[in-house]
C-alpha cells in the first residue's frame, strides 16, 4: 500500500500478524530511506526499521497496511 509520504505517527498494520506499529522516526541514508517503527503497546524490544519502497504511486512499507486507509481503523 503506497502514501505520499511517510511521515512521524502514522499507524501502519503489519500484515504477518495484525499489530499496529507507530512511524517514530524517518531518516535518509546514502541511497535509501528508512523507518523506525515501534509497536503500539509493544516494550522497548519491539522496534523494528524497514527499509522504505517508492515507487511512482508512493511511499510504502514492505509487509504492512498503512491503517488510516483499512475499514478497520
Amino acid at each position: 500500500m503506497a502514501v505520499s509520504s511517510i511521515l512521524l505517527g502514522q499507524v501502519w498494520r503489519l500484515q504477518a500478524t495484525g499489530d499496529n506499529w507507530l512511524v517514530t522516526k524517518v531518516y535518509s541514508e546514502v541511497f535509501a530511506t528508512y523507518a523506525v517503527l515501534r509497536k503500539v503497546g509493544g516494550g522497548e524490544n519491539d522496534v523494528r526499521r524497514v527499509k522504505v519502497d517508492k515507487t511512482n504511486e508512493g511511499e510504502g512499507l514492505p509487509g504492512f497496511i498503512f491503517t488510516q486507509d483499512a475499514d478497520a481503523f
